[in-house]
Protein backbone atom coordinates (compact mmCIF):
# COMPACT_ATOMS: atom_id res chain seq x y z
CA UNK A 1 0.00 0.00 0.00
CA UNK A 2 2.69 2.59 0.70
CA UNK A 3 4.75 1.52 -2.43
CA UNK A 4 1.59 2.27 -3.76
CA UNK A 5 1.41 5.73 -2.79
CA UNK A 6 4.56 6.45 -3.67
CA UNK A 7 4.40 5.67 -6.75
CA UNK A 8 1.44 7.54 -7.64
CA UNK A 9 1.76 10.53 -5.63
CA UNK A 10 5.43 11.15 -4.18
CA UNK A 11 7.13 10.28 -8.09
CA UNK A 12 4.63 13.08 -9.81
CA UNK A 13 4.83 15.47 -7.24
CA UNK A 14 8.78 14.89 -7.29
CA UNK A 15 9.02 15.38 -10.81
CA UNK A 16 6.48 18.10 -11.08
CA UNK A 17 8.73 19.99 -8.34
CA UNK A 18 11.79 19.21 -10.18
CA UNK A 19 10.92 20.44 -13.65
CA UNK A 20 8.83 23.74 -12.17
CA UNK A 21 12.18 24.65 -10.21
CA UNK A 22 14.65 23.81 -13.06
CA UNK A 23 12.69 25.71 -15.72
CA UNK A 24 12.26 28.82 -13.06
CA UNK A 25 15.82 28.58 -12.23
CA UNK A 26 17.16 28.34 -15.79
CA UNK A 27 18.91 25.39 -14.94
CA UNK A 28 17.04 23.23 -17.68
CA UNK A 29 19.25 23.19 -21.25
CA UNK A 30 15.91 22.71 -23.16
CA UNK A 31 12.40 22.90 -21.51
CA UNK A 32 11.19 20.77 -23.88
CA UNK A 33 13.39 17.93 -23.17
CA UNK A 34 12.93 17.74 -19.53
CA UNK A 35 9.00 18.23 -20.03
CA UNK A 36 9.06 14.97 -22.17
CA UNK A 37 11.96 12.82 -20.39
CA UNK A 38 9.78 13.76 -16.81
CA UNK A 39 6.84 12.33 -18.39
CA UNK A 40 8.05 9.87 -19.76
CA UNK A 41 9.32 8.40 -16.16
CA UNK A 42 6.77 9.01 -14.01
CA UNK A 43 4.51 7.12 -17.29
CA UNK A 44 7.34 4.06 -17.01
CA UNK A 45 6.64 3.97 -13.32
CA UNK A 46 2.84 4.52 -14.08
CA UNK A 47 1.96 2.09 -15.94
CA UNK A 48 4.74 -0.73 -15.20
CA UNK A 49 1.88 -3.76 -14.43
CA UNK A 50 0.42 -2.55 -18.04
CA UNK A 51 4.07 -2.92 -19.76
CA UNK A 52 6.15 -5.04 -18.81
CA UNK A 53 8.96 -3.54 -20.74
CA UNK A 54 8.68 -0.14 -18.63
CA UNK A 55 11.09 -1.55 -15.36
CA UNK A 56 13.56 -1.83 -17.70
CA UNK A 57 13.84 1.42 -19.26
CA UNK A 58 12.98 3.09 -15.65
CA UNK A 59 16.34 4.03 -15.18
CA UNK A 60 17.56 5.37 -18.72
CA UNK A 61 14.33 7.26 -18.26
CA UNK A 62 15.51 8.91 -14.93
CA UNK A 63 18.74 9.60 -16.12
CA UNK A 64 17.65 11.99 -19.51
CA UNK A 65 15.21 13.49 -16.69
CA UNK A 66 18.33 14.16 -14.71
CA UNK A 67 20.61 15.30 -17.45
CA UNK A 68 17.69 17.43 -19.00
CA UNK A 69 16.78 18.74 -15.50
CA UNK A 70 20.45 20.17 -14.41
CA UNK A 71 19.16 19.40 -10.51
CA UNK A 72 20.94 17.06 -8.05
CA UNK A 73 16.52 17.13 -6.32
CA UNK A 74 17.43 13.65 -9.23
CA UNK A 75 18.69 11.87 -5.93
CA UNK A 76 15.52 10.97 -4.49
CA UNK A 77 14.53 9.61 -7.88
CA UNK A 78 17.17 7.85 -7.73
CA UNK A 79 16.67 6.24 -4.03
CA UNK A 80 12.94 5.33 -5.08
CA UNK A 81 14.13 3.41 -7.84
CA UNK A 82 16.64 1.46 -5.57
CA UNK A 83 13.76 0.81 -3.30
CA UNK A 84 11.70 -0.73 -5.59
CA UNK A 85 14.64 -3.33 -6.88
CA UNK A 86 15.42 -4.04 -3.52
CA UNK A 87 11.64 -4.59 -2.70
CA UNK A 88 11.72 -7.22 -5.82
CA UNK A 89 15.21 -8.64 -5.09
CA UNK A 90 16.51 -9.31 -1.69
CA UNK A 91 19.55 -10.71 -1.89
CA UNK A 92 22.21 -7.93 -0.56
CA UNK A 93 24.48 -8.46 -3.97
CA UNK A 94 22.57 -7.72 -6.75
CA UNK A 95 20.99 -4.98 -4.32
CA UNK A 96 24.35 -3.81 -3.73
CA UNK A 97 25.18 -3.49 -7.44
CA UNK A 98 22.10 -1.76 -8.45
CA UNK A 99 22.39 0.90 -5.83
CA UNK A 100 26.20 1.19 -7.02
CA UNK A 101 25.00 1.31 -10.59
CA UNK A 102 22.35 4.51 -10.59
CA UNK A 103 24.44 6.23 -7.59
CA UNK A 104 27.40 6.08 -9.82
CA UNK A 105 24.99 7.29 -13.35
CA UNK A 106 23.79 9.71 -10.70
CA UNK A 107 27.49 11.21 -9.87
CA UNK A 108 28.32 11.11 -13.81
CA UNK A 109 25.63 13.02 -14.86
CA UNK A 110 25.96 15.49 -12.17
CA UNK A 111 29.50 16.06 -12.52
CA UNK A 112 28.75 16.81 -15.90
CA UNK A 113 27.19 20.08 -15.30
CA UNK A 114 28.65 20.96 -11.49
CA UNK A 115 32.50 21.87 -11.68
CA UNK A 116 35.41 19.04 -11.58
CA UNK A 117 36.31 19.96 -7.84
CA UNK A 118 37.99 18.20 -4.65
CA UNK A 119 34.45 18.80 -2.74
CA UNK A 120 32.10 17.83 -5.83
CA UNK A 121 34.49 14.91 -5.71
CA UNK A 122 33.62 14.27 -2.12
CA UNK A 123 30.24 15.03 -2.43
CA UNK A 124 29.96 11.85 -5.43
CA UNK A 125 32.09 9.65 -2.66
CA UNK A 126 29.38 10.47 0.31
CA UNK A 127 26.42 9.61 -2.12
CA UNK A 128 27.79 6.23 -2.98
CA UNK A 129 27.87 5.25 0.58
CA UNK A 130 24.80 7.21 1.82
CA UNK A 131 23.13 4.95 -0.79
CA UNK A 132 25.26 1.76 0.74
CA UNK A 133 24.13 2.82 4.13
CA UNK A 134 20.32 3.49 2.37
CA UNK A 135 20.40 -0.11 1.05
CA UNK A 136 21.38 -1.77 4.26
CA UNK A 137 18.61 0.13 6.18
CA UNK A 138 16.06 -0.59 3.26
CA UNK A 139 16.88 -4.73 3.75
CA UNK A 140 16.69 -4.87 6.89
CA UNK A 141 13.65 -3.20 6.90
CA UNK A 142 12.10 -5.58 4.54
CA UNK A 143 13.68 -8.40 6.27
CA UNK A 144 11.96 -7.43 9.67
CA UNK A 145 8.32 -7.04 7.75
CA UNK A 146 9.00 -10.11 6.18
CA UNK A 147 9.67 -12.53 8.83
CA UNK A 148 6.56 -10.41 11.17
CA UNK A 149 4.52 -11.42 8.10
CA UNK A 150 5.72 -14.45 7.82
CA UNK A 151 5.39 -15.57 11.90
CA UNK A 152 1.68 -13.83 12.06
CA UNK A 153 1.22 -15.83 9.15
CA UNK A 154 2.46 -19.41 11.20
CA UNK A 155 0.61 -17.96 14.04
CA UNK A 156 -2.45 -17.72 12.13
CA UNK A 157 -1.51 -21.12 10.61
CA UNK A 158 -1.62 -22.57 14.12
CA UNK A 159 -4.74 -20.56 15.50
CA UNK A 160 -6.85 -22.63 13.08
CA UNK A 161 -5.12 -25.46 12.14
CA UNK A 162 -4.24 -29.15 13.38
CA UNK A 163 -0.16 -29.00 13.71
CA UNK A 164 -0.43 -33.05 13.24
CA UNK A 165 -2.41 -33.64 10.60
CA UNK A 166 -2.76 -30.31 9.13
CA UNK A 167 -6.59 -29.95 8.87
CA UNK A 168 -8.53 -27.19 10.37
CA UNK A 169 -8.95 -27.06 14.25
CA UNK A 170 -12.35 -26.74 16.01
CA UNK A 171 -11.82 -22.65 15.80
CA UNK A 172 -10.75 -23.04 11.97
CA UNK A 173 -13.69 -25.22 11.03
CA UNK A 174 -16.46 -22.98 13.65
CA UNK A 175 -15.21 -19.67 11.52
CA UNK A 176 -15.53 -21.67 8.27
CA UNK A 177 -19.18 -21.98 8.96
CA UNK A 178 -19.90 -18.47 10.07
CA UNK A 179 -18.25 -17.85 6.62
CA UNK A 180 -20.48 -19.88 4.49
CA UNK A 181 -23.65 -18.53 6.56
CA UNK A 182 -22.63 -15.30 5.82
CA UNK A 183 -22.08 -16.12 2.13
CA UNK A 184 -25.54 -18.01 1.93
CA UNK A 185 -24.37 -21.31 1.04
CA UNK A 186 -26.05 -24.72 1.49
CA UNK A 187 -23.83 -27.70 2.96
CA UNK A 188 -24.18 -30.27 5.40
CA UNK A 189 -21.80 -30.52 8.69
CA UNK A 190 -20.16 -34.50 9.17
CA UNK A 191 -19.37 -35.07 12.51
CA UNK A 192 -16.97 -38.57 12.55
CA UNK A 193 -15.57 -40.01 15.24
CA UNK A 194 -13.47 -43.21 15.31
CA UNK A 195 -14.33 -46.21 17.30
CA UNK A 196 -11.49 -48.51 17.40
CA UNK A 197 -8.88 -45.64 17.28
CA UNK A 198 -8.59 -45.04 21.29
CA UNK A 199 -6.94 -48.68 21.34
CA UNK A 200 -4.49 -48.15 18.73
CA UNK A 201 -3.49 -45.13 20.02
CA UNK A 202 -3.23 -46.48 23.92
CA UNK A 203 -0.40 -48.58 22.57
CA UNK A 204 1.77 -46.08 21.05
CA UNK A 205 1.59 -42.41 20.89
CA UNK A 206 3.81 -42.61 17.18
CA UNK A 207 1.73 -45.05 15.86
CA UNK A 208 -1.48 -43.45 16.96
CA UNK A 209 -0.02 -40.29 15.41
CA UNK A 210 0.79 -41.94 12.04
CA UNK A 211 -2.79 -43.17 12.35
CA UNK A 212 -4.33 -40.26 12.52
CA UNK A 213 -2.34 -38.80 9.83
CA UNK A 214 -3.67 -41.61 7.30
CA UNK A 215 -7.27 -41.04 8.60
CA UNK A 216 -6.86 -37.37 7.55
CA UNK A 217 -5.63 -38.55 4.30
CA UNK A 218 -8.16 -40.90 3.51
CA UNK A 219 -10.57 -38.52 4.42
CA UNK A 220 -9.26 -35.85 2.21
CA UNK A 221 -9.38 -38.59 -1.01
CA UNK A 222 -12.72 -39.61 0.34
CA UNK A 223 -14.24 -35.95 0.34
CA UNK A 224 -12.23 -34.44 -1.93
CA UNK A 225 -14.71 -31.30 -2.58
CA UNK A 226 -15.32 -30.24 1.11
CA UNK A 227 -15.29 -26.85 1.67
CA UNK A 228 -13.15 -27.52 4.97
CA UNK A 229 -12.29 -30.73 7.14
CA UNK A 230 -11.37 -30.51 11.06
CA UNK A 231 -9.68 -32.46 13.60
CA UNK A 232 -10.95 -31.72 17.01
CA UNK A 233 -11.23 -33.57 20.46
CA UNK A 234 -8.52 -36.02 19.44
CA UNK A 235 -9.85 -39.08 17.09
CA UNK A 236 -13.09 -36.57 15.89
CA UNK A 237 -13.10 -35.21 12.58
CA UNK A 238 -15.48 -32.65 11.04
CA UNK A 239 -16.23 -32.36 7.25
CA UNK A 240 -18.39 -29.56 5.65
CA UNK A 241 -19.31 -30.63 2.38
CA UNK A 242 -21.63 -28.37 -0.13
CA UNK A 243 -25.26 -29.59 0.21
CA UNK A 244 -26.32 -32.00 -3.05
CA UNK A 245 -29.20 -34.77 -3.74
CA UNK A 246 -28.96 -38.15 -1.76
CA UNK A 247 -25.54 -36.63 -0.13
CA UNK A 248 -26.19 -38.19 3.18
CA UNK A 249 -27.49 -41.55 2.31
CA UNK A 250 -24.25 -41.89 -0.13
CA UNK A 251 -22.08 -40.75 2.58
CA UNK A 252 -24.03 -43.17 5.34
CA UNK A 253 -23.52 -46.21 2.62
CA UNK A 254 -20.00 -45.62 2.46
CA UNK A 255 -19.23 -45.27 6.34
CA UNK A 256 -21.33 -48.15 6.78
CA UNK A 257 -19.16 -50.32 4.80
CA UNK A 258 -16.33 -49.63 6.81
CA UNK A 259 -14.35 -48.16 3.39
CA UNK A 260 -11.84 -46.36 5.83
CA UNK A 261 -10.66 -49.40 8.03
CA UNK A 262 -12.17 -47.88 11.30
CA UNK A 263 -14.90 -48.95 12.81
CA UNK A 264 -16.34 -44.61 12.85
CA UNK A 265 -19.83 -43.40 14.18
CA UNK A 266 -21.20 -40.32 12.70
CA UNK A 267 -23.61 -37.87 12.23
CA UNK A 268 -24.98 -35.05 9.93
CA UNK A 269 -26.52 -31.59 10.29
CA UNK A 270 -27.67 -29.33 7.06
CA UNK A 271 -27.76 -25.67 6.85
CA UNK A 272 -30.28 -24.13 6.37
CA UNK A 273 -32.45 -27.33 6.18
CA UNK A 274 -32.29 -28.09 10.16
CA UNK A 275 -30.73 -24.97 11.38
CA UNK A 276 -30.18 -21.27 10.84
CA UNK A 277 -27.36 -20.37 13.29
CA UNK A 278 -23.86 -22.18 13.53
CA UNK A 279 -24.50 -22.78 17.13
CA UNK A 280 -27.93 -24.30 16.18
CA UNK A 281 -25.91 -26.44 13.34
CA UNK A 282 -22.85 -27.51 15.75
CA UNK A 283 -25.19 -28.25 18.25
CA UNK A 284 -27.63 -30.13 16.32
CA UNK A 285 -24.51 -32.79 15.27
CA UNK A 286 -22.90 -32.71 18.15
CA UNK A 287 -26.24 -33.98 19.90
CA UNK A 288 -26.64 -36.87 17.04
CA UNK A 289 -23.07 -38.17 17.16
CA UNK A 290 -23.18 -38.43 21.17
CA UNK A 291 -26.97 -40.18 21.04
CA UNK A 292 -25.52 -42.00 17.95
CA UNK A 293 -21.79 -43.12 20.35
CA UNK A 294 -24.80 -44.28 22.69
CA UNK A 295 -26.27 -46.84 20.83
CA UNK A 296 -23.06 -48.06 19.70
CA UNK A 297 -21.94 -48.43 23.44
CA UNK A 298 -25.37 -49.83 24.54
CA UNK A 299 -25.11 -52.61 21.51
CA UNK A 300 -21.69 -53.25 22.39
CA UNK A 301 -22.35 -53.79 26.22
CA UNK A 302 -25.47 -55.96 25.48
CA UNK A 303 -22.98 -58.12 22.92
CA UNK A 304 -20.20 -58.09 25.95
CA UNK A 305 -23.64 -59.09 28.60
CA UNK A 306 -24.67 -61.97 25.92
CA UNK A 307 -20.84 -63.24 25.63
CA UNK A 308 -20.48 -63.21 29.75
CA UNK A 309 -23.89 -64.92 29.95
CA UNK A 310 -23.10 -67.33 27.15
CA UNK A 311 -19.53 -68.14 29.10
CA UNK A 312 -21.63 -68.11 32.76
CA UNK A 313 -23.51 -70.87 31.46
CA UNK A 314 -20.99 -73.11 29.88
CA UNK A 315 -19.03 -72.79 33.32
CA UNK A 316 -22.05 -73.70 35.03
CA UNK A 317 -23.20 -76.37 32.75
CA UNK A 318 -19.43 -77.85 33.25
CA UNK A 319 -19.50 -77.47 36.80
CA UNK A 320 -22.77 -79.19 37.00
CA UNK A 321 -21.70 -82.27 34.83
CA UNK A 322 -18.33 -82.63 36.47
CA UNK A 323 -20.18 -82.47 40.64
CA UNK A 324 -23.16 -84.95 39.08
CA UNK A 325 -20.23 -87.39 37.56
CA UNK A 326 -18.85 -88.10 40.61
CA UNK A 327 -21.41 -90.04 42.50
CA UNK A 328 -22.78 -91.32 39.12
CA UNK A 329 -19.12 -92.88 38.57
CA UNK A 330 -19.34 -94.13 42.29
CA UNK A 331 -22.93 -95.73 41.86
CA UNK A 332 -21.32 -97.30 38.33
CA UNK A 333 -18.58 -98.88 40.43
CA UNK A 334 -21.07 -100.74 42.59
CA UNK A 335 -23.02 -101.89 40.33
CA UNK A 336 -20.49 -103.53 38.35
CA UNK A 337 -19.15 -104.87 41.85
CA UNK A 338 -22.61 -106.16 42.36
CA UNK A 339 -22.54 -108.00 39.22
CA UNK A 340 -20.36 -110.44 40.51
CA UNK A 341 -22.05 -111.68 43.73
CA UNK A 342 -25.79 -111.95 42.04
CA UNK A 343 -26.61 -108.19 42.03
CA UNK A 344 -26.96 -108.07 45.75
CA UNK A 345 -26.70 -104.21 46.43
CA UNK A 346 -27.25 -104.64 50.29
CA UNK A 347 -23.78 -104.07 51.56
CA UNK A 348 -23.84 -100.70 49.61
CA UNK A 349 -27.39 -99.41 49.73
CA UNK A 350 -26.40 -96.99 52.40
CA UNK A 351 -23.65 -95.60 49.74
CA UNK A 352 -25.90 -95.69 47.36
CA UNK A 353 -28.45 -93.75 48.15
CA UNK A 354 -26.46 -91.33 49.55
CA UNK A 355 -24.74 -90.45 46.33
CA UNK A 356 -28.66 -90.35 44.64
CA UNK A 357 -29.66 -87.85 47.50
CA UNK A 358 -26.21 -85.74 46.92
CA UNK A 359 -27.30 -85.74 43.07
CA UNK A 360 -31.15 -84.80 44.27
CA UNK A 361 -29.62 -82.03 46.54
CA UNK A 362 -27.22 -80.63 43.78
CA UNK A 363 -30.21 -80.48 41.43
CA UNK A 364 -32.27 -78.94 43.45
CA UNK A 365 -29.78 -76.32 44.30
CA UNK A 366 -28.88 -75.62 40.65
CA UNK A 367 -32.58 -75.05 39.96
CA UNK A 368 -32.93 -72.85 42.70
CA UNK A 369 -29.61 -70.52 41.30
CA UNK A 370 -31.21 -70.76 38.15
CA UNK A 371 -34.90 -68.79 38.86
CA UNK A 372 -35.08 -65.94 37.30
CA UNK A 373 -37.37 -63.74 38.92
CA UNK A 374 -38.01 -63.24 42.72
CA UNK A 375 -41.94 -63.13 43.75
CA UNK A 376 -44.14 -62.34 46.62
CA UNK A 377 -42.19 -58.71 47.03
CA UNK A 378 -44.02 -57.23 50.00
CA UNK A 379 -42.46 -54.42 52.91
CA UNK A 380 -41.24 -56.19 55.65
CA UNK A 381 -39.36 -55.24 59.18
CA UNK A 382 -35.89 -56.51 59.42
CA UNK A 383 -36.53 -57.81 62.95
CA UNK A 384 -38.90 -59.64 62.44
CA UNK A 385 -37.40 -62.35 59.46
CA UNK A 386 -34.18 -62.36 61.79
CA UNK A 387 -36.86 -63.60 64.67
CA UNK A 388 -38.28 -66.15 62.39
CA UNK A 389 -34.51 -67.03 61.02
CA UNK A 390 -33.24 -67.35 64.32
CA UNK A 391 -36.33 -69.67 65.63
CA UNK A 392 -34.68 -71.58 63.34
CA UNK A 393 -31.11 -71.77 63.53
CA UNK A 394 -31.68 -72.09 67.28
CA UNK A 395 -31.73 -75.74 67.80
CA UNK A 396 -28.72 -76.23 64.88
CA UNK A 397 -26.68 -74.15 67.59
CA UNK A 398 -27.43 -75.61 70.61
CA UNK A 399 -26.50 -79.03 68.74
CA UNK A 400 -22.93 -77.54 68.02
CA UNK A 401 -22.42 -75.60 71.49
CA UNK A 402 -22.80 -71.96 69.75
CA UNK A 403 -24.46 -69.12 71.03
CA UNK A 404 -26.39 -66.62 68.80
CA UNK A 405 -25.69 -62.72 69.91
CA UNK A 406 -28.40 -61.03 67.96
CA UNK A 407 -27.81 -56.83 68.76
CA UNK A 408 -31.25 -55.36 67.06
CA UNK A 409 -31.43 -51.74 65.53
CA UNK A 410 -33.35 -48.98 68.00
CA UNK A 411 -34.81 -48.12 65.12
CA UNK A 412 -37.69 -50.39 63.32
CA UNK A 413 -36.12 -50.98 59.54
CA UNK A 414 -38.36 -52.40 57.32
CA UNK A 415 -37.25 -52.99 53.63
CA UNK A 416 -39.46 -54.41 50.24
CA UNK A 417 -37.98 -58.28 49.79
CA UNK A 418 -39.45 -61.94 48.86
CA UNK A 419 -39.42 -62.76 52.67
CA UNK A 420 -39.40 -66.90 52.20
CA UNK A 421 -36.09 -65.55 49.89
CA UNK A 422 -34.57 -63.58 52.43
CA UNK A 423 -34.95 -65.92 55.50
CA UNK A 424 -33.10 -68.79 53.17
CA UNK A 425 -30.38 -65.75 52.58
CA UNK A 426 -30.16 -65.24 56.62
CA UNK A 427 -30.26 -69.04 57.48
CA UNK A 428 -27.38 -70.43 54.93
CA UNK A 429 -24.88 -67.75 56.34
CA UNK A 430 -25.76 -68.39 59.95
CA UNK A 431 -25.54 -72.11 58.71
CA UNK A 432 -21.80 -71.52 57.35
CA UNK A 433 -20.96 -69.36 60.54
CA UNK A 434 -21.80 -72.45 62.52
CA UNK A 435 -19.43 -74.79 60.39
CA UNK A 436 -16.75 -72.63 59.74
CA UNK A 437 -16.11 -72.50 63.98
CA UNK A 438 -14.79 -75.79 64.75
CA UNK A 439 -15.11 -75.18 68.37
CA UNK A 440 -18.02 -74.40 70.22
CA UNK A 441 -18.19 -69.93 69.58
CA UNK A 442 -20.44 -67.11 69.22
CA UNK A 443 -21.92 -65.77 65.87
CA UNK A 444 -22.94 -62.08 66.25
CA UNK A 445 -26.02 -61.03 63.87
CA UNK A 446 -26.48 -57.45 64.31
CA UNK A 447 -28.86 -54.90 62.11
CA UNK A 448 -27.51 -51.43 61.08
CA UNK A 449 -28.39 -48.70 59.06
CA UNK A 450 -26.35 -46.64 56.70
CA UNK A 451 -27.62 -44.06 54.75
CA UNK A 452 -30.68 -45.51 52.75
CA UNK A 453 -29.23 -49.05 53.36
CA UNK A 454 -29.90 -51.49 55.98
CA UNK A 455 -27.05 -54.20 57.04
CA UNK A 456 -27.13 -57.28 58.27
CA UNK A 457 -23.97 -58.55 59.95
CA UNK A 458 -23.23 -61.97 60.97
CA UNK A 459 -19.52 -62.62 62.24
CA UNK A 460 -18.08 -66.24 63.09
CA UNK A 461 -15.09 -66.66 65.30
CA UNK A 462 -13.75 -69.50 62.51
CA UNK A 463 -10.12 -69.53 61.10
CA UNK A 464 -11.30 -67.16 58.07
CA UNK A 465 -10.04 -66.99 54.80
CA UNK A 466 -7.74 -66.28 53.00
CA UNK A 467 -7.26 -63.64 49.81
CA UNK A 468 -7.69 -66.15 47.03
CA UNK A 469 -10.79 -67.53 49.08
CA UNK A 470 -12.21 -64.16 49.25
CA UNK A 471 -11.95 -63.63 45.38
CA UNK A 472 -13.83 -67.15 44.55
CA UNK A 473 -15.74 -67.66 47.33
CA UNK A 474 -19.32 -66.44 45.33
CA UNK A 475 -18.50 -68.58 42.12
CA UNK A 476 -20.78 -71.40 41.26
CA UNK A 477 -18.96 -74.32 42.34
CA UNK A 478 -16.50 -73.21 44.65
CA UNK A 479 -16.84 -74.42 48.02
CA UNK A 480 -14.19 -75.38 51.01
CA UNK A 481 -16.22 -77.73 52.39
CA UNK A 482 -15.93 -81.49 52.12
CA UNK A 483 -19.27 -82.56 51.25
CA UNK A 484 -20.35 -78.72 49.35
CA UNK A 485 -21.85 -78.22 46.38
CA UNK A 486 -20.44 -74.97 45.92
CA UNK A 487 -23.84 -72.89 44.86
CA UNK A 488 -24.70 -71.93 48.26
CA UNK A 489 -23.61 -68.68 48.71
CA UNK A 490 -23.58 -68.15 44.49
CA UNK A 491 -27.65 -68.63 45.56
CA UNK A 492 -27.21 -66.44 47.85
CA UNK A 493 -25.35 -63.37 46.00
CA UNK A 494 -28.29 -63.75 43.34
CA UNK A 495 -30.77 -63.31 45.92
CA UNK A 496 -29.17 -60.00 47.37
CA UNK A 497 -28.98 -58.59 43.40
CA UNK A 498 -32.14 -59.62 42.88
CA UNK A 499 -33.45 -57.39 45.51
CA UNK A 500 -31.57 -54.62 44.74
CA UNK A 501 -28.83 -55.27 47.12
CA UNK A 502 -25.23 -56.81 47.93
CA UNK A 503 -23.41 -59.28 49.71
CA UNK A 504 -20.30 -58.94 50.86
CA UNK A 505 -17.43 -60.33 53.07
CA UNK A 506 -14.32 -59.41 54.95
CA UNK A 507 -12.04 -62.24 56.66
CA UNK A 508 -8.84 -62.05 57.30
CA UNK A 509 -6.89 -65.62 58.38
CA UNK A 510 -7.03 -66.42 62.23
CA UNK A 511 -9.71 -63.84 62.51
CA UNK A 512 -13.34 -65.10 61.60
CA UNK A 513 -15.55 -63.82 59.02
CA UNK A 514 -18.16 -61.02 58.74
CA UNK A 515 -20.98 -61.26 56.10
CA UNK A 516 -22.71 -58.00 55.06
CA UNK A 517 -26.27 -58.63 53.64
CA UNK A 518 -27.29 -54.76 52.53
CA UNK A 519 -30.77 -53.87 51.39
CA UNK A 520 -32.34 -50.47 50.01
CA UNK A 521 -34.85 -49.69 52.91
CA UNK A 522 -38.49 -48.30 52.40
CA UNK A 523 -40.28 -45.90 54.93
CA UNK A 524 -43.46 -47.14 56.13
Amino acid sequence: MVIKIIKHIGVPFICCLTIFSSITLGKAPSIAAVLLFGIAFYLSIAFERKLPFSPNIQFILLALFHWSSHLNWCLLLYYLLIGFAIENRLKYTSTFLTALLYIGVYSMIRLSYMPLNYYNLLVSIYDIASSIIFVLLVQFVLKSELDKKRLQQENDYLTTHDPLTGLLNYEGYVTTIENLIVKRFSFVLVLLDFQDFKSVNSENIHNGNETLNQISLLLGNMFYDSYAMSRYAGDQFAIILPARENLISTISESLDANILGFQVTYSFAEYPLEASTKEELISLAEERLFQNKRAVWLKREEHLFRSEKMKMIGELAAGMAHEIRNPLTTIKGFMQIATTRAYNIQPWHELIMSEIRRMNELTAEFLQFSKPHISNMKPESISDCLDRVLSLAESDALYRGHNIIFEDNEEALYIFIDRDKIVQVLLNLIQNAFEAMKHPGDVHVRIKQENELAIIEIEDSGDGMSEGELEKIFNPFYTTKENGTGLGLSICHKIAVDHGGSLEVKSAIGFGSIFSFKLPMVDM
